[in-house]
Protein backbone atom coordinates (compact mmCIF):
# COMPACT_ATOMS: atom_id res chain seq x y z
CA UNK A 1 0.00 0.00 0.00
CA UNK A 2 0.97 3.29 -0.82
CA UNK A 3 2.36 6.06 2.29
CA UNK A 4 -0.20 8.34 1.53
CA UNK A 5 -2.82 9.07 -1.18
CA UNK A 6 -0.66 11.62 -3.09
CA UNK A 7 1.08 8.73 -3.84
CA UNK A 8 -0.76 7.08 -5.85
CA UNK A 9 -0.36 9.55 -8.84
CA UNK A 10 3.24 9.88 -8.46
CA UNK A 11 3.84 5.88 -8.79
CA UNK A 12 1.13 5.83 -11.51
CA UNK A 13 2.77 8.78 -13.45
CA UNK A 14 6.38 6.81 -13.48
CA UNK A 15 4.60 3.31 -14.15
CA UNK A 16 2.43 4.46 -16.60
CA UNK A 17 4.03 7.57 -18.13
CA UNK A 18 2.57 8.65 -21.03
CA UNK A 19 -0.20 6.36 -21.11
CA UNK A 20 -3.46 8.20 -21.43
CA UNK A 21 -5.17 8.72 -17.94
CA UNK A 22 -7.59 10.93 -18.59
CA UNK A 23 -10.05 12.35 -21.24
CA UNK A 24 -12.79 14.83 -20.23
CA UNK A 25 -13.38 17.75 -22.27
CA UNK A 26 -12.34 16.97 -25.64
CA UNK A 27 -8.89 16.63 -24.13
CA UNK A 28 -6.73 14.07 -23.15
CA UNK A 29 -4.08 13.65 -20.22
CA UNK A 30 -0.98 11.04 -19.41
CA UNK A 31 -0.24 9.89 -16.25
CA UNK A 32 2.79 11.57 -16.01
CA UNK A 33 0.85 14.76 -16.79
CA UNK A 34 -1.40 15.10 -14.09
CA UNK A 35 1.51 13.80 -11.81
CA UNK A 36 3.69 17.36 -13.31
CA UNK A 37 0.70 19.44 -12.83
CA UNK A 38 -0.60 18.05 -9.40
CA UNK A 39 2.81 18.74 -7.90
CA UNK A 40 2.68 22.06 -9.27
CA UNK A 41 0.11 23.05 -7.54
CA UNK A 42 0.98 21.46 -4.16
CA UNK A 43 4.50 23.05 -4.68
CA UNK A 44 1.97 26.69 -4.97
CA UNK A 45 0.08 25.20 -1.62
CA UNK A 46 3.41 25.03 0.08
CA UNK A 47 5.11 28.07 -1.02
CA UNK A 48 1.97 29.96 0.28
CA UNK A 49 2.28 28.28 4.07
CA UNK A 50 -0.63 25.41 2.91
CA UNK A 51 0.92 22.10 3.75
CA UNK A 52 0.74 19.13 6.35
CA UNK A 53 -2.98 19.21 8.66
CA UNK A 54 -3.95 22.60 6.49
CA UNK A 55 -7.87 21.71 4.87
CA UNK A 56 -8.04 22.85 1.38
CA UNK A 57 -11.99 22.58 -0.46
CA UNK A 58 -12.76 21.84 -3.69
CA UNK A 59 -16.26 22.74 -5.29
CA UNK A 60 -16.36 22.19 -8.91
CA UNK A 61 -18.03 19.95 -11.33
CA UNK A 62 -15.95 17.23 -12.89
CA UNK A 63 -12.91 18.38 -14.84
CA UNK A 64 -9.45 17.89 -14.97
CA UNK A 65 -8.80 20.86 -12.50
CA UNK A 66 -10.54 19.27 -9.82
CA UNK A 67 -8.69 15.65 -10.34
CA UNK A 68 -5.45 17.87 -10.63
CA UNK A 69 -6.16 19.90 -7.44
CA UNK A 70 -7.17 17.31 -5.64
CA UNK A 71 -3.95 15.17 -5.99
CA UNK A 72 -1.96 18.66 -5.41
CA UNK A 73 -3.33 18.50 -2.32
CA UNK A 74 -3.12 15.56 -1.31
CA UNK A 75 0.59 15.62 -2.37
CA UNK A 76 0.89 18.85 -0.31
CA UNK A 77 -0.11 16.94 2.83
CA UNK A 78 -3.13 18.91 3.08
CA UNK A 79 -6.63 17.57 4.15
CA UNK A 80 -8.74 17.84 1.09
CA UNK A 81 -12.80 18.45 1.45
CA UNK A 82 -14.56 17.56 -1.66
CA UNK A 83 -17.79 20.10 -1.96
CA UNK A 84 -20.97 18.94 -3.46
CA UNK A 85 -21.56 21.24 -6.94
CA UNK A 86 -25.04 21.60 -6.01
CA UNK A 87 -24.80 22.76 -2.40
CA UNK A 88 -25.73 26.84 -1.98
CA UNK A 89 -23.73 29.48 -1.28
CA UNK A 90 -25.04 29.59 2.82
CA UNK A 91 -24.59 25.47 2.59
CA UNK A 92 -21.29 25.88 1.22
CA UNK A 93 -20.12 28.66 3.51
CA UNK A 94 -21.22 26.80 6.56
CA UNK A 95 -18.95 23.13 5.56
CA UNK A 96 -16.05 26.03 4.67
CA UNK A 97 -16.01 27.40 8.21
CA UNK A 98 -16.60 24.23 9.92
CA UNK A 99 -13.96 22.50 8.52
CA UNK A 100 -11.11 26.07 8.52
CA UNK A 101 -10.73 25.66 4.74
CA UNK A 102 -7.83 27.48 4.05
CA UNK A 103 -8.18 27.36 0.21
CA UNK A 104 -11.25 27.05 -1.77
CA UNK A 105 -10.82 25.67 -5.93
CA UNK A 106 -13.61 26.18 -7.76
CA UNK A 107 -15.64 28.21 -10.61
CA UNK A 108 -15.78 31.90 -10.12
CA UNK A 109 -19.52 31.80 -9.71
CA UNK A 110 -19.39 30.11 -6.66
CA UNK A 111 -16.36 31.64 -5.40
CA UNK A 112 -17.97 34.95 -5.50
CA UNK A 113 -20.69 34.17 -4.02
CA UNK A 114 -19.01 32.28 -1.23
CA UNK A 115 -16.88 35.41 -0.81
CA UNK A 116 -20.16 37.55 -0.44
CA UNK A 117 -21.17 35.59 2.28
CA UNK A 118 -18.26 35.39 4.66
CA UNK A 119 -15.91 38.33 3.63
CA UNK A 120 -13.06 38.30 5.23
CA UNK A 121 -13.36 34.70 6.75
CA UNK A 122 -13.08 33.79 3.64
CA UNK A 123 -10.71 31.10 2.28
CA UNK A 124 -8.42 32.00 -0.59
CA UNK A 125 -9.96 31.46 -3.55
CA UNK A 126 -8.48 30.24 -6.95
CA UNK A 127 -10.77 29.93 -9.78
CA UNK A 128 -10.83 27.56 -12.63
CA UNK A 129 -12.50 29.04 -14.96
CA UNK A 130 -10.53 32.33 -14.75
CA UNK A 131 -13.77 34.66 -15.06
CA UNK A 132 -13.21 36.95 -12.06
CA UNK A 133 -9.96 39.15 -12.48
CA UNK A 134 -9.83 39.95 -8.69
CA UNK A 135 -9.40 36.08 -8.08
CA UNK A 136 -6.01 33.71 -8.30
CA UNK A 137 -5.94 31.77 -11.32
CA UNK A 138 -5.63 28.40 -11.76
CA UNK A 139 -3.84 28.13 -14.81
CA UNK A 140 -0.93 29.84 -12.75
CA UNK A 141 -1.36 27.53 -9.64
CA UNK A 142 -0.43 24.75 -12.60
CA UNK A 143 2.25 26.41 -14.12
CA UNK A 144 4.31 26.99 -10.71
CA UNK A 145 7.82 25.52 -10.90
CA UNK A 146 8.24 22.15 -8.72
CA UNK A 147 10.12 22.23 -5.99
CA UNK A 148 11.86 20.16 -3.90
CA UNK A 149 9.86 21.55 -0.79
CA UNK A 150 7.51 18.79 -1.85
CA UNK A 151 7.73 15.43 0.84
CA UNK A 152 6.96 12.60 -1.40
CA UNK A 153 8.38 9.66 1.18
CA UNK A 154 5.82 11.13 4.56
CA UNK A 155 4.10 8.49 5.66
CA UNK A 156 0.44 9.64 6.20
CA UNK A 157 -1.53 6.51 6.05
CA UNK A 158 -2.53 7.01 9.65
CA UNK A 159 -3.44 11.09 9.25
CA UNK A 160 -7.08 12.75 7.95
CA UNK A 161 -6.89 12.63 4.39
CA UNK A 162 -10.35 13.76 3.60
CA UNK A 163 -13.27 15.60 5.87
CA UNK A 164 -16.36 14.92 3.54
CA UNK A 165 -19.37 16.59 4.64
CA UNK A 166 -23.00 14.37 4.96
CA UNK A 167 -26.45 15.88 6.15
CA UNK A 168 -27.30 14.20 9.27
CA UNK A 169 -30.91 13.97 10.66
CA UNK A 170 -30.73 17.50 12.90
CA UNK A 171 -30.25 19.12 9.34
CA UNK A 172 -26.23 20.11 10.51
CA UNK A 173 -24.30 18.73 8.04
CA UNK A 174 -21.61 16.26 9.37
CA UNK A 175 -17.97 16.00 8.50
CA UNK A 176 -16.99 12.47 8.55
CA UNK A 177 -12.82 12.35 8.84
CA UNK A 178 -11.12 9.90 6.54
CA UNK A 179 -7.45 8.65 6.84
CA UNK A 180 -5.17 8.14 3.64
CA UNK A 181 -5.33 4.45 4.63
CA UNK A 182 -9.43 4.21 4.85
CA UNK A 183 -8.73 5.62 1.57
CA UNK A 184 -5.91 4.02 -0.02
CA UNK A 185 -7.44 0.49 1.17
CA UNK A 186 -11.09 0.84 -0.09
CA UNK A 187 -9.76 2.12 -3.53
CA UNK A 188 -7.27 -1.21 -3.21
CA UNK A 189 -10.45 -3.62 -2.12
CA UNK A 190 -12.87 -1.94 -4.80
CA UNK A 191 -10.38 -2.72 -7.66
CA UNK A 192 -9.45 -5.96 -6.61
CA UNK A 193 -13.12 -6.99 -6.17
CA UNK A 194 -14.03 -5.54 -9.70
CA UNK A 195 -10.88 -7.01 -11.34
CA UNK A 196 -10.08 -3.21 -12.47
CA UNK A 197 -6.05 -2.91 -14.06
CA UNK A 198 -4.57 -1.05 -16.91
CA UNK A 199 -6.33 -3.05 -19.46
CA UNK A 200 -9.53 -1.03 -18.50
CA UNK A 201 -11.24 2.13 -19.95
CA UNK A 202 -13.94 3.36 -17.86
CA UNK A 203 -16.89 5.65 -18.50
CA UNK A 204 -18.14 7.51 -15.73
CA UNK A 205 -20.53 10.82 -15.06
CA UNK A 206 -20.37 10.13 -11.26
CA UNK A 207 -19.64 13.38 -9.50
CA UNK A 208 -15.88 13.75 -7.84
CA UNK A 209 -17.05 14.82 -4.56
CA UNK A 210 -19.14 12.14 -4.07
CA UNK A 211 -17.41 9.31 -2.25
CA UNK A 212 -18.71 6.66 -5.21
CA UNK A 213 -16.83 8.75 -8.18
CA UNK A 214 -14.32 9.45 -5.94
CA UNK A 215 -13.65 5.89 -6.15
CA UNK A 216 -14.20 5.18 -9.85
CA UNK A 217 -11.04 8.23 -10.44
CA UNK A 218 -8.81 6.91 -7.82
CA UNK A 219 -8.77 3.55 -8.98
CA UNK A 220 -8.13 4.74 -12.39
CA UNK A 221 -4.96 6.52 -11.18
CA UNK A 222 -4.20 4.38 -8.65
CA UNK A 223 -4.55 0.64 -11.86
CA UNK A 224 -3.28 2.43 -14.78
CA UNK A 225 -6.86 2.37 -16.15
CA UNK A 226 -8.21 5.24 -18.82
CA UNK A 227 -11.10 7.55 -17.67
CA UNK A 228 -13.24 9.18 -19.73
CA UNK A 229 -15.12 11.48 -17.36
CA UNK A 230 -18.18 13.44 -17.98
CA UNK A 231 -18.92 16.43 -16.25
CA UNK A 232 -22.46 15.68 -16.40
CA UNK A 233 -24.56 13.08 -17.24
CA UNK A 234 -26.41 12.55 -20.86
CA UNK A 235 -27.46 9.40 -22.25
CA UNK A 236 -26.22 9.74 -25.68
CA UNK A 237 -23.08 11.06 -24.81
CA UNK A 238 -22.11 8.08 -22.73
CA UNK A 239 -23.13 5.92 -25.23
CA UNK A 240 -21.50 7.52 -27.76
CA UNK A 241 -18.36 7.58 -25.35
CA UNK A 242 -18.26 4.01 -24.62
CA UNK A 243 -18.48 3.18 -28.24
CA UNK A 244 -16.00 5.40 -29.13
CA UNK A 245 -13.71 4.71 -26.63
CA UNK A 246 -13.72 0.48 -26.59
CA UNK A 247 -14.61 1.27 -22.93
CA UNK A 248 -14.96 -2.02 -20.35
CA UNK A 249 -16.50 -0.47 -17.58
CA UNK A 250 -19.35 2.06 -17.24
CA UNK A 251 -20.65 3.57 -13.75
CA UNK A 252 -23.61 4.73 -12.63
CA UNK A 253 -26.58 4.88 -10.35
CA UNK A 254 -30.24 3.54 -10.97
CA UNK A 255 -31.48 6.15 -12.22
CA UNK A 256 -28.66 6.85 -14.92
CA UNK A 257 -29.56 2.91 -16.01
CA UNK A 258 -33.16 4.51 -16.21
CA UNK A 259 -32.47 6.66 -18.71
CA UNK A 260 -30.01 4.83 -21.19
CA UNK A 261 -32.46 2.05 -21.10
CA UNK A 262 -35.17 4.64 -21.72
CA UNK A 263 -32.92 6.24 -24.62
CA UNK A 264 -34.70 5.54 -28.61
CA UNK A 265 -31.55 4.39 -29.92
CA UNK A 266 -29.89 2.73 -27.49
CA UNK A 267 -30.08 -0.40 -29.45
CA UNK A 268 -27.69 1.75 -32.61
CA UNK A 269 -24.50 1.81 -30.19
CA UNK A 270 -22.11 -0.98 -30.28
CA UNK A 271 -21.55 -1.87 -26.34
CA UNK A 272 -19.86 -5.16 -27.05
CA UNK A 273 -16.63 -4.03 -25.33
CA UNK A 274 -18.06 -3.72 -21.41
CA UNK A 275 -16.83 -6.45 -19.68
CA UNK A 276 -19.02 -5.08 -16.42
CA UNK A 277 -21.02 -2.21 -15.09
CA UNK A 278 -21.42 -0.92 -11.70
CA UNK A 279 -24.67 -0.09 -10.07
CA UNK A 280 -24.80 1.75 -6.23
CA UNK A 281 -26.12 4.67 -4.80
CA UNK A 282 -29.58 2.99 -3.99
CA UNK A 283 -31.62 -0.09 -4.72
CA UNK A 284 -32.52 -0.68 -8.14
CA UNK A 285 -35.30 -2.82 -9.29
CA UNK A 286 -34.68 -6.61 -10.25
CA UNK A 287 -36.06 -6.27 -13.10
CA UNK A 288 -34.55 -3.31 -14.72
CA UNK A 289 -30.90 -4.81 -13.52
CA UNK A 290 -32.09 -7.64 -15.70
CA UNK A 291 -32.95 -5.41 -18.49
CA UNK A 292 -29.23 -3.80 -18.12
CA UNK A 293 -27.33 -7.08 -18.16
CA UNK A 294 -29.71 -8.16 -21.45
CA UNK A 295 -29.55 -5.03 -23.26
CA UNK A 296 -26.22 -4.15 -22.48
CA UNK A 297 -24.75 -8.02 -22.67
CA UNK A 298 -22.56 -7.51 -20.02
CA UNK A 299 -22.41 -8.08 -16.02
CA UNK A 300 -24.31 -5.46 -13.86
CA UNK A 301 -22.19 -5.35 -10.05
CA UNK A 302 -24.22 -3.88 -7.44
CA UNK A 303 -22.30 -2.12 -4.90
CA UNK A 304 -23.64 -0.76 -1.04
CA UNK A 305 -21.20 2.23 0.27
CA UNK A 306 -21.22 5.44 2.92
CA UNK A 307 -19.82 8.38 2.93
CA UNK A 308 -18.35 7.03 6.65
CA UNK A 309 -16.61 4.72 4.96
CA UNK A 310 -15.06 6.79 1.69
CA UNK A 311 -16.51 4.59 -0.33
CA UNK A 312 -17.63 0.99 -1.18
CA UNK A 313 -17.93 -1.76 2.10
CA UNK A 314 -19.86 -3.97 -0.07
CA UNK A 315 -20.15 -5.33 -3.53
CA UNK A 316 -20.08 -8.54 -6.19
CA UNK A 317 -16.60 -10.07 -6.81
CA UNK A 318 -16.16 -9.62 -10.78
CA UNK A 319 -15.27 -13.82 -10.32
CA UNK A 320 -18.06 -14.60 -8.32
CA UNK A 321 -21.18 -15.38 -8.25
CA UNK A 322 -24.18 -13.33 -9.42
CA UNK A 323 -26.95 -12.65 -6.77
CA UNK A 324 -29.17 -9.59 -8.36
CA UNK A 325 -30.82 -8.25 -5.55
CA UNK A 326 -28.13 -8.56 -3.29
CA UNK A 327 -25.78 -5.94 -2.77
CA UNK A 328 -22.74 -8.39 -2.54
CA UNK A 329 -20.40 -9.24 -0.29
CA UNK A 330 -18.52 -7.17 2.70
CA UNK A 331 -14.57 -6.49 2.02
CA UNK A 332 -12.42 -8.91 2.89
CA UNK A 333 -10.63 -6.30 5.55
CA UNK A 334 -14.26 -5.13 6.74
CA UNK A 335 -16.49 -6.73 9.34
CA UNK A 336 -20.28 -6.65 8.80
CA UNK A 337 -23.41 -7.71 10.78
CA UNK A 338 -27.17 -7.63 11.20
CA UNK A 339 -27.57 -5.84 14.36
CA UNK A 340 -31.22 -5.78 15.98
CA UNK A 341 -32.84 -2.77 16.57
CA UNK A 342 -32.96 -1.75 19.71
CA UNK A 343 -30.73 -0.25 22.62
CA UNK A 344 -29.05 -3.37 23.67
CA UNK A 345 -28.92 -4.78 20.19
CA UNK A 346 -27.23 -8.22 19.57
CA UNK A 347 -25.97 -9.45 16.03
CA UNK A 348 -29.09 -11.45 14.40
CA UNK A 349 -28.16 -15.11 12.98
CA UNK A 350 -29.13 -15.00 9.03
CA UNK A 351 -31.94 -14.18 7.36
CA UNK A 352 -33.07 -11.90 10.07
CA UNK A 353 -33.80 -8.40 9.36
CA UNK A 354 -31.92 -5.77 11.38
CA UNK A 355 -29.73 -2.77 11.33
CA UNK A 356 -26.45 -3.33 9.13
CA UNK A 357 -23.28 -2.55 10.78
CA UNK A 358 -19.68 -2.59 9.68
CA UNK A 359 -16.38 -2.89 11.77
CA UNK A 360 -12.84 -2.06 9.94
CA UNK A 361 -10.33 0.13 9.02
CA UNK A 362 -12.33 1.67 6.11
CA UNK A 363 -14.50 3.09 8.83
CA UNK A 364 -14.36 7.15 9.58
CA UNK A 365 -12.69 8.71 12.66
CA UNK A 366 -15.76 10.57 13.52
CA UNK A 367 -17.37 13.91 12.45
CA UNK A 368 -15.51 16.42 13.24
CA UNK A 369 -16.48 19.27 15.88
CA UNK A 370 -19.33 16.93 16.93
CA UNK A 371 -18.71 14.18 19.08
CA UNK A 372 -22.33 13.55 20.17
CA UNK A 373 -23.27 12.55 16.28
CA UNK A 374 -20.12 10.40 16.17
CA UNK A 375 -21.22 8.57 19.72
CA UNK A 376 -24.40 7.95 17.82
CA UNK A 377 -22.43 6.31 14.74
CA UNK A 378 -19.90 4.49 16.38
CA UNK A 379 -20.72 2.21 19.25
CA UNK A 380 -18.75 0.98 21.91
CA UNK A 381 -17.89 -2.05 19.54
CA UNK A 382 -16.54 -0.21 16.87
CA UNK A 383 -19.48 -0.83 14.89
CA UNK A 384 -20.53 2.13 12.47
CA UNK A 385 -23.95 2.20 12.07
CA UNK A 386 -25.49 2.58 8.79
CA UNK A 387 -29.19 3.00 9.25
CA UNK A 388 -30.09 0.51 6.83
CA UNK A 389 -32.15 -2.23 7.50
CA UNK A 390 -31.16 -5.73 6.17
CA UNK A 391 -30.14 -9.14 6.02
CA UNK A 392 -27.36 -11.72 5.30
CA UNK A 393 -27.91 -15.14 3.30
CA UNK A 394 -26.08 -18.37 4.43
CA UNK A 395 -23.00 -17.43 1.84
CA UNK A 396 -22.82 -14.05 3.61
CA UNK A 397 -24.41 -11.93 0.75
CA UNK A 398 -26.07 -8.97 1.83
CA UNK A 399 -29.53 -8.03 1.41
CA UNK A 400 -30.67 -3.92 1.65
CA UNK A 401 -34.56 -3.94 2.49
CA UNK A 402 -35.43 -0.55 3.26
CA UNK A 403 -34.31 2.64 5.71
CA UNK A 404 -33.88 2.78 9.36
CA UNK A 405 -33.79 6.41 9.30
CA UNK A 406 -36.43 9.13 7.57
CA UNK A 407 -33.35 9.38 4.77
CA UNK A 408 -34.58 10.03 1.74
CA UNK A 409 -32.91 8.68 -1.41
CA UNK A 410 -32.94 10.89 -4.54
CA UNK A 411 -30.92 9.94 -7.87
CA UNK A 412 -28.43 8.13 -5.78
CA UNK A 413 -28.32 11.36 -3.07
CA UNK A 414 -29.14 11.55 0.38
CA UNK A 415 -31.83 14.09 1.60
CA UNK A 416 -32.50 14.05 5.34
CA UNK A 417 -36.33 15.27 6.16
CA UNK A 418 -35.48 17.58 9.47
CA UNK A 419 -32.84 20.08 7.05
CA UNK A 420 -35.62 20.88 4.61
CA UNK A 421 -38.45 21.18 7.64
CA UNK A 422 -36.02 23.56 8.94
CA UNK A 423 -35.94 25.50 5.46
CA UNK A 424 -39.47 25.53 5.07
CA UNK A 425 -40.53 26.49 8.59
CA UNK A 426 -38.12 29.81 8.24
CA UNK A 427 -40.91 30.96 5.97
CA UNK A 428 -43.14 33.49 8.19
CA UNK A 429 -46.59 32.09 6.79
CA UNK A 430 -45.44 28.84 8.19
CA UNK A 431 -46.57 27.23 11.08
CA UNK A 432 -45.30 23.74 10.87
CA UNK A 433 -43.99 21.22 8.38
CA UNK A 434 -43.01 17.55 7.98
CA UNK A 435 -41.20 16.13 5.15
CA UNK A 436 -41.56 12.19 3.86
CA UNK A 437 -40.45 10.54 0.65
CA UNK A 438 -42.65 9.40 -2.25
CA UNK A 439 -41.73 6.31 -4.61
CA UNK A 440 -40.49 7.59 -8.31
CA UNK A 441 -39.85 5.18 -11.08
CA UNK A 442 -36.89 7.18 -12.03
CA UNK A 443 -35.51 9.33 -9.27
CA UNK A 444 -36.55 6.13 -6.44
CA UNK A 445 -37.78 8.59 -3.75
CA UNK A 446 -39.17 12.28 -4.00
CA UNK A 447 -39.31 14.54 -0.69
CA UNK A 448 -42.71 15.49 -0.16
CA UNK A 449 -44.36 18.03 2.08
CA UNK A 450 -46.96 18.93 4.54
CA UNK A 451 -47.15 22.51 5.31
CA UNK A 452 -49.44 24.06 8.45
CA UNK A 453 -50.12 27.39 7.70
CA UNK A 454 -50.03 30.25 10.26
CA UNK A 455 -53.44 31.62 11.30
CA UNK A 456 -54.37 34.08 8.82
CA UNK A 457 -51.88 33.52 6.40
CA UNK A 458 -51.80 32.65 2.78
CA UNK A 459 -49.08 31.16 1.05
CA UNK A 460 -49.19 28.75 -3.00
CA UNK A 461 -46.55 25.95 -3.60
CA UNK A 462 -44.59 27.82 -5.92
CA UNK A 463 -44.01 30.62 -3.22
CA UNK A 464 -42.91 28.22 -1.07
CA UNK A 465 -40.65 26.43 -3.34
CA UNK A 466 -39.46 29.95 -4.39
CA UNK A 467 -38.40 30.60 -1.01
CA UNK A 468 -36.46 27.27 -0.40
CA UNK A 469 -35.05 27.35 -3.93
CA UNK A 470 -32.58 29.86 -2.73
CA UNK A 471 -31.32 28.25 0.59
CA UNK A 472 -31.47 24.47 -0.61
CA UNK A 473 -29.66 22.52 -3.21
CA UNK A 474 -31.29 21.30 -5.90
CA UNK A 475 -31.24 17.92 -5.40
CA UNK A 476 -32.69 18.77 -1.81
CA UNK A 477 -35.64 20.61 -2.86
CA UNK A 478 -39.28 19.21 -1.92
CA UNK A 479 -41.13 18.27 -5.55
CA UNK A 480 -44.66 18.21 -4.08
CA UNK A 481 -46.24 20.44 -1.47
CA UNK A 482 -49.79 19.67 0.18
CA UNK A 483 -50.85 22.14 2.73
CA UNK A 484 -52.99 20.67 5.88
CA UNK A 485 -54.63 21.40 8.78
CA UNK A 486 -52.88 19.50 11.12
CA UNK A 487 -50.17 16.84 11.46
CA UNK A 488 -50.35 14.08 13.04
CA UNK A 489 -48.48 13.72 16.60
CA UNK A 490 -47.40 11.60 19.15
CA UNK A 491 -48.42 12.50 22.75
CA UNK A 492 -45.94 14.12 23.54
CA UNK A 493 -45.80 16.02 20.03
CA UNK A 494 -43.71 14.17 17.73
CA UNK A 495 -44.90 14.60 14.51
CA UNK A 496 -45.27 10.85 13.02
CA UNK A 497 -44.13 10.24 9.44
CA UNK A 498 -45.16 7.19 9.42
CA UNK A 499 -48.82 8.10 8.86
CA UNK A 500 -47.96 10.78 6.39
CA UNK A 501 -46.28 8.37 4.57
CA UNK A 502 -49.27 5.74 4.60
Amino acid sequence: METSIGALISGSGVRYANKTALIVNGRTYSFSEIEHLSSAVATRLQQQGYGRGATVSICAPNSAEWIIAYYGIMKAGCIVNPLNLMLTAPEMAYALVDCGASVLFGLSEKLLSVRALLGDKSPLLVSFDGEADDLELFEGWSGTSVGSVLEFDQDLRSEISTVVYTSGTTGKPKGALLTHRAVLLNVAMTATMHGKSEIDTVVSALPLSHVYGNVVMQCAIAYGMTLVLHSTFSAEEVLESIEKHRATIFEGVPTMYMYLLDFPRLADYDLTSLSRCTVGGQTMPLAQMREVETRFGTRLLELWGMTELGGLGITHPVLGEARLGSVGLPFPCVQAGILAPSVNGQLLPVGQVGELVIKGPLTMLGYLNNPEATAEAIDSSGYLHTGDLAYMDDDGYVFVVDRLTDMIITAGFNIYPAELEGVLCEHPAVAMAAVVGVRDPVKGELAKAFVVLSQGCQLTEQELLDFCRTRLAAYKMPRLVTFVDDLPKTGSGKILRRVLRQ
